[in-house]
């Protein structure tokens, strides 16, 4: 190919025993707003929200504490055929309005991140309602920094400057949670999904669990810092679509040998080796607002994937899946982050 592939040397992911469905894998929901009344871009409406959690229970998943289930699924422990657990965004006061209450009827456990400097401005939740929820035992309290800015190290930005950016983001917000809340749980959402090597370095120094927006289920090979999530705003959670993601098994491949993302070239390529006995022609990928990409056999069970034409926006990604059987996918997704891109 003509143009330089995106961390080339570092995209021979190492290959994963191989053992179908024996290990159980998390998928993890992402939500923001539960709300009839708020930006659509990033709200499932409670109709849709209470049809999700039905669903669920309809096909008899397990719905589960976050922090020890990511564990399990990461050790390859988790006995269950397959595992849900429900996350929230930012902290919005309509989590405690609306999606409160349908969670705890049913006994539900879940996972707030939490801004700390939004808290108890308009449309956030406040300290109290925090820690009202948090008292509970289904409910736990995560860090989402303190000021839900763009972590990434921006271009010019100098090493010293980042790093002090990033220890202030991080470190005092979980400071301010532990203190207000008692919550030292040691769990991570990246704002906007974007994450760097250097960001990914940093959570992983303070051995926390790093979770982002990219879709996908958590499995015995994904990289502890770069968990996946499947955003449920009204565009991507509708019931159809749904029931394939709950069932979604985690690509059998090494995820921390994946790039950490940022571009240079645009558009970006991506190169994997498939497991053994995988075929190129059953992989299908797609990206972002293009459908579906060409996929190109390199050699070796290798495969690129490269979008016909470049991106215009700062966050874009990759999705591959394949089939695992039973009516199952495996699933991964690739997020890239063009930093030329002005922030949101």
């Amino acid at each position: 190919m003509a143009k330089r592939l995106v961390s080339a040397n570092l995209l021979a992911p190492a290959i994963l025993a191989f053992s179908g469905n024996a290990c159980a894998d998390l998928v993890v929901l992402q939500y923001h707003h539960v709300s009839d009344a708020t930006p659509a871009s990033t709200s499932t409406s409670t109709s849709l929200f209470a049809a999700q959690l039905d669903l669920i229970s309809e096909m008899d998943l397990s719905v589960v504490p976050l922090e020890s289930a990511t564990r399990e699924a990461l050790a390859g422990e988790a006995e269950n055929e397959q595992l849900v657990a429900i996350t929230f965004d930012d902290a919005y006061e309509s989590v405690y309005r609306n999606a409160r209450p349908l969670l705890e009827s049913r006994g539900v456990p879940y996972t707030v991140f939490v801004n700390t400097d939004a808290v108890g401005g308009q449309g956030y939740m406040t300290w109290e309602q925090l820690a009202e929820i948090s008292s509970t035992e289904h409910v736990t309290l995560a860090n989402h920094s303190t000021d839900h800015g763009h972590l990434a190290r921006k271009p010019g930005e100098s090493q010293d400057r980042w790093s002090e950016r990033i220890a202030y983001s991080l470190d005092d917000a979980a400071e301010e949670l532990q203190q207000r809340i008692g919550s030292g749980t040691p769990l991570f959402a990246y704002p906007y999904g974007e994450f760097d090597k250097g960001l990914l370095h940093a959570v992983q120094e303070r051995g926390w669990y790093g979770y982002g927006q990219q879709s996908g289920a958590i499995g015995k090979g994904s990289d502890p810092t770069r968990l996946p999530r499947f955003p449920m705003a009204n565009a991507y959670g509708q019931l159809g679509s749904l029931k394939d993601k709950l069932l979604s098994k985690a690509f059998p491949i090494d995820g921390s040998q994946l790039p950490d993302g940022v571009i240079e070239d645009n558009p970006p390529v991506l190169t994997f080796t498939l497991p053994d006995g995988f075929t190129a022609s059953r992989l299908t990928c797609f990206g972002s607002g293009m459908g579906q990409i060409e996929i190109f056999e390199t050699g070796d069970g290798a495969v690129s994937v490269e979008a016909p034409e470049p991106f215009n926006s700062r966050r874009f990604r990759y999705n591959c899946t394949y089939p695992s059987g039973n009516g199952q996918y495996y699933w991964m997704s690739q997020q890239w982050l063009d930093l030329e891109q002005p922030e949101d």
